[in-house]
């Protein structure tokens, strides 16, 4: 039986989708909280929001993420970074799906990707969990309701955490499964109940589909000045350097937190609201986003918290590092109403540097940026990816490799010719370790980060006094009101100057050696660019 707002000529059963339990269409918070408790899928917290645990998988998946190789995409695929799967592979797992499927309740929510109309798609998405439609419905974006009298999806997500792959029958690594098939449409999910594998495979979506249109997909945070989104500005980052935190500025209007998009039209978010990471919290450092962690709806994702009285434990990390709320954009007080901005005016490249080498900041040419951009360097930060137990510096490229089934010199192309065409200044700005590596150093101190972003911002950082780098060749500030000038060379805040070189060189290796894979690919200047 169906239940809710839907198009009555595109429910389940006309796509192929029959035999289920009861079917709940586009329902609404209070309706979506009042089905997971009687799942007893969560608990109701303080203020409404949900809190649940994911289980055996707090965070995602990336090495069981497949595409299906099909003559359409087999030439356009990066299948180094991506890994196949075959069609009748694909074929058996969507027929056991279903079949497992049948007499089960599920929930559905016909949402949009992209704030932007003239870009943006259609995803109709099939949870299993109550919470995780709640989840989605915050993620992405919602049309109005009386658009889902005629809503048709471009593409569909089935997520059922209770079904389990078969590597040998259905062509895929393990038990649990992320399965994209471009050709009929459709993205299943399958031995995983960690809601971020649902946001991500529609980002990946729209990696692949939006460069063939001249649209720049961005892993990226975004806002604009109060008043004048003209002066947008970008913060390229990996989970845990700094995305949600630092483009949450009270002082600037908030795009997005996450994925965005940058058109001949300017730039706009992928989604409708924000997923940020919880440990540590703190209503002095982050008010506003602390704030939410007690609103109705937000989705508390693996938080320790008090049974009694729900207060949440925002330094627990017994669950897992990776703790997170998902809200609604406008739960954001400065969140932009569209959604949308003007091209960038600066675009950050945000590293989490465990090695304590670089610079808090560095001013970049656009073939430095697009050097950087390619290398994504920084640290996996536990608990964003099974496995990861401590920070573990990394490289990946455009600062979100598991999210790119294109080669990386498609979007780094595509960023060159817009920050060519509209004159970004570009940024790398690292919110990891100084006076040290991991272990024996301390975290960037947010205040100094947050000083120099602003000195970016209003433009008066282009009027410091810049050093050359030795070791990257980018130009560092030597002076900023606000900053320790120590805390602006790195080597001088290790106490062995000595052990600090021998860690920049090895540094440096470690992202040449990286780089010798895009060479064959990219211009001379790029390559002149690698190491200053």
């Amino acid at each position: 039986m169906a239940f809710g707002r839907v198009n009555p000529n595109f429910q389940l059963e006309d796509q192929g989708i029959e035999g289920l339990g009861n079917v709940f269409y586009n329902l609404m918070e209070p309706a979506l909280i009042e089905a997971a408790l009687k799942n007893g899928e969560g608990k109701l917290g303080n203020g409404g929001a949900f809190l649940v645990s994911t289980g055996k998988f707090t965070g995602r998946s990336p090495k069981d993420k497949h595409v299906v190789k099909t003559d359409s995409v087999v030439d356009t695929i990066w299948w180094e970074n991506n890994r196949a799967m075959s069609p009748e592979g694909f074929d058996a797992l969507y027929a056991d799906m279903l079949e497992h499927m049948k007499g089960k309740d599920y929930y559905v929510q016909d949402l949009v990707g992209g704030a932007d109309p003239a870009y943006a798609i259609n995803v109709r998405m099939v949870t299993e969990l109550a919470w995780h439609n709640l989840f989605i419905r915050h993620m992405l974006r919602r049309p109005e309701r009386a658009a889902l009298d005629t809503f048709l999806a471009d593409f569909t997500v089935i997520n059922c955490p209770s079904f389990q792959a078969n590597p040998e029958r259905h062509n895929c690594r393990t038990e649990t499964v992320i399965a994209m098939n471009f050709d009929k449409k459709l993205i299943l999910i399958g031995g995983t109940e960690y809601a971020g594998e649902n946001k991500k495979s529609v980002f990946t979506l729209l990696n692949y589909l939006l460069p063939d249109r001249g649209v720049m997909p961005m892993h990226c945070s975004a806002n604009h000045a109060i008043d004048n989104p003209v002066d947008t500005a970008i913060f390229f980052g990996l989970s845990g350097t700094g995305k949600t935190t630092l483009s949450a500025d009270p002082s600037r209007t908030l795009i997005g937190d996450d994925e965005h998009g940058w058109s001949d039209r300017g730039t706009f978010n992928f989604e409708g609201g924000c997923y940020a990471k919880t440990i540590n919290l703190s209503a002095e450092a982050e008010p506003e986003i602390y704030a939410t962690c007690s609103m109705f709806g937000t989705v508390i994702e693996n938080m320790v918290y008090d049974e009694e009285t729900f207060e949440l434990d925002f330094e627990d990390s017994s669950l897992t590092q990776n703790m997170r709320c998902a809200y609604p954009l406008e739960y954001i007080s400065n969140a932009s109403a569209s959604a949308t901005g003007g091209h960038p005016k600066n675009i950050i490249l945000l590293t989490c540097d465990a090695y304590g080498v670089l610079p808090p900041i560095s001013r970049l040419t656009p073939a430095q940026a697009m050097y950087h951009f390619l290398s994504g360097f920084t640290s996996k930060t536990p608990g964003t990816e099974r496995g990861v137990v401590e920070p573990e510096p990394t490289f990946s490229t455009c600062f979100g490799a598991p999210f790119m089934p294109r080669r990386p010199e498609a979007y780094g192309n595509l960023l060159r010719e817009k920050i060519a065409k509209h004159g970004a200044t570009c940024w790398l700005v690292n919110t990891g370790w100084t006076g040290g590596a991991f272990g024996t150093g301390k975290r960037m101190p947010i205040k100094a980060t947050r000083a120099l972003l602003t000195a970016a911002l209003d433009g008066s950082l282009n009027d410091a006094t810049f050093r050359k780098d030795a070791n990257f060749g980018f130009e560092v500030p030597v002076s900023v009101p606000g900053v320790d000038d120590q805390l602006l060379d790195p080597r001088q805040t290790w106490a062995d100057a000595a052990a600090y070189d021998a860690q920049a060189t090895k540094l440096v290796q470690m992202f040449a050696k990286n780089f010798e894979q895009y060479v064959p690919h990219i211009d001379e200047d790029v390559k002149a660019a690698a190491i200053g």
